[in-house]
C-alpha cells in the first residue's frame, strides 16, 4: 500500500497562512524538522497529524488525502510525448517525483499544455485569416470531455444511485420499458406517449413539463425508447445529484452545464440497464463480445460500447476502454476515454485507421492492432451503428464507432484471440491527425505537419506531394 505523503499541500496550505515552518509547527504541537520532513515528502503522513492539520486549519481531512496521482501522471506521460518537444522524454521514475515534489508545477505545466493544444486545433479548423478573440478558450465539448476523464469515466453516486433504483423496480429485461413507464406516471405524474414524427420537428423526446408529458418519436426503435425512458428518470429524479456533480468544475457556461448534465444523465440510463457487477461478470465471461453483452441486456451495440469505458470501479474494474463516434466525413459525435489514447477534439482523423474503412462494411467488426507515433499499442474494434430514420430523405445515416484497449489488456478479449500479437507487421502506423502526425513517408498524409519540416527533393517523388 502506498504510503500517504501530503508535502506539497502541506507547504501550500502553510504558505495561504503566511506561516514559517515554526509557525505551524507550534499551530501542530509537533517539532520544525517535522514539518520540515513532512514537507519534504520524508514522512509519511499519521492519522494523528492528519486530525491536527484539519483542526488546526480547518480544512476537509479528504481534500488532503486526496490522490489525484494516477490521472496526473497519464496525462503528463501523454503530454511530454507530443513531438513538440523532440529528444529523450522523461522516464516513469522522473515524472512520480515531479508529481510529488511540484503538483502545482505540473498543474501550470499541464495547463499550458492544453492552451497550446486548444490554440493548435482552432487555427486548423479556422484558418489564419479569421482568428476569433476568444481563440484560447476550450471548446464546450473539450471541457466535458475533460470533466469526464478527470473522474475517470466513473462516477460510483451515479452507479449506487441507478443500483438504488433497479432494487426498488426490480424486473426483466424485456419488462423494462413497462416499468419505466409506470414510474415515470405513478411517481411523477408524467404519461409516456409516442409521436409521429411529423409532429416531433425532428426531435427524437420531447418533454412538455406544463403538460407533463414525454413525447417520444416513432422514429425511435425500441432499445433507444427504452433508453430515453430512463435518461429521463434521472432528469426528473435526481437533479440535486447532477448538479452536486458539476458544481466547482471547469464548466462555466449555463449552456455547457445543461450539456454535461444530459452526458451524466446519459450515464446514469446506462448504469440503470446494465447495472455494474452483472454487467462486468457478462462482460468477462464473454470475453467482451459486445453482440451477446448487447442480447443479455436488451440494449444496442453502441450503448454496451459506451458502458464498457465506465468500468472503473475499485476491485471489480474491467478492461480500461476508450470510445470513438465518428461521421462519414470523419467528424466525432461522441468519444469517451478511460485509457491513454490520445483523441484529438477535431476528428479520429487518420484515415489509415479502420474506423474509417469501417463504413464499407456495414454491422461488420473489424478488428484492427495499432501503433501512434509515440510507440503506443492499442487494439480496436471498429463497426457501424444505424441512426433512427425519419423518412426517405434521412436515410443512410451511418455513423462509425471504435472500441480500443492498450495493448497489454488484449488478451482479455475474444475478438483479439486469432492474431499474433508477436508479429510486428500485425500494428498499423496511425497518427491522431496528419497536421499533428510526425510520421514520415506515410502514403495517406493529406497536410503539411505543423511541427515538423519535411524533406523535399527535386531530384525524388515520394509517395505524397509532402515530401519526396
Amino acid at each position: 500500500m502506498r504510503k500517504t505523503l501530503i508535502g506539497p499541500r502541506m507547504r501550500q496550505l502553510r504558505r495561504e497562512h503566511k506561516q514559517t515552518q515554526a509557525e505551524m509547527a507550534k499551530a501542530l504541537g509537533v517539532s520544525t524538522a517535522y514539518v520540515n520532513l513532512l514537507e519534504n515528502n520524508q514522512r509519511s503522513l499519521s492519522v494523528q497529524m492528519l486530525m491536527a492539520l484539519s483542526d488546526a486549519y480547518g480544512v476537509d481531512w479528504r481534500d488532503l488525502i486526496k490522490d489525484e496521482s494516477s490521472t496526473l501522471l497519464t496525462d503528463l506521460r501523454n503530454t511530454v510525448q507530443d513531438p513538440v518537444f523532440g529528444g529523450a522524454t522523461p522516464d516513469l521514475q522522473e515524472l512520480r517525483a515531479a508529481i510529488d515534489h511540484a503538483p502545482l508545477l505540473v498543474g501550470h505545466f499541464l495547463q499550458l499544455y492544453r492552451s497550446h493544444r486548444t490554440a493548435l486545433e482552432k487555427m486548423m479548423r479556422l484558418g489564419s485569416g479569421r482568428m476569433p478573440d476568444n481563440l484560447l478558450s476550450s471548446s464546450p465539448e473539450t471541457i466535458i470531455h475533460d470533466f469526464f476523464r478527470n473522474h475517470g469515466n466513473h462516477f460510483p453516486d451515479l452507479e449506487k444511485a441507478a443500483e438504488k433504483l433497479r432494487a426498488a423496480e426490480p424486473c426483466d429485461v424485456d419488462d423494462v420499458y413497462a416499468v419505466l413507464k409506470a414510474r415515470l406516471r405513478g411517481v411523477h405524474g408524467v404519461e409516456v406517449r409516442s409521436a409521429p414524427v411529423e409532429e416531433m420537428s425532428q426531435a427524437l423526446r420531447i418533454y412538455d413539463e406544463a403538460d407533463s408529458v414525454l413525447h417520444l418519436s416513432e422514429a425511435l426503435d425500441h432499445q433507444n425508447r427504452v433508453f430515453q425512458l430512463a435518461h429521463m428518470i434521472c432528469l426528473v429524479e435526481l437533479p440535486e445529484l447532477l448538479e452536486s456533480l458539476t458544481t466547482g468544475s471547469a464548466i462555466r457556461s449555463e449552456t455547457g452545464v445543461t450539456r454535461c448534465h444530459v452526458e451524466l444523465a446519459n450515464y446514469f440510463a446506462a448504469a440503470f440497464l446494465m447495472p455494474y457487477e452483472p454487467f462486468y461478470a457478462t462482460a468477462e465471461r464473454t470475453r467482451y463480445d459486445v453482440d451477446r453483452i448487447a442480447a443479455a441486456f436488451g440494449v444496442s451495440f453502441e450503448q454496451v460500447c459506451h458502458r464498457l469505458t465506465t468500468l472503473q470501479r475499485e476491485g471489480v474494474r474491467g478492461v480500461p476502454f476508450f470510445f470513438l463516434r465518428v461521421d462519414k466525413a470523419g467528424n466525432v459525435t461522441k468519444r469517451f476515454n478511460a485509457t491513454t489514447f490520445t483523441i484529438a477534439e477535431y476528428g479520429g482523423a487518420c484515415p489509415v485507421w479502420n474506423i474509417h474503412t469501417s463504413f464499407r462494411t456495414p454491422g461488420v467488426i473489424v478488428p484492427q492492432f495499432v501503433e501512434l507515433p509515440d510507440g503506443e499499442r492499442f487494439f480496436t474494434l471498429s463497426r457501424t451503428t444505424e441512426r433512427p430514420v425519419f423518412s426517405r430523405d434521412t436515410q443512410d445515416r451511418r455513423l462509425a464507432l471504435s472500441l480500443g484497449c492498450e495493448l497489454q489488456h488484449a488478451h482479455r478479449i475474444g475478438y483479439a484471440t486469432p492474431f499474433n500479437t508477436l508479429d510486428a507487421e500485425l500494428f498499423s502506423p496511425i497518427g491522431i491527425n496528419c497536421h499533428l502526425c510526425p510520421r514520415q513517408a506515410c502514403s495517406q498524409r493529406a497536410h503539411q505537419p505543423l511541427l515538423i519540416e519535411l524533406p523535399i527533393d527535386t531530384k525524388r517523388r515520394g509517395n505524397t506531394r509532402y515530401e519526396s
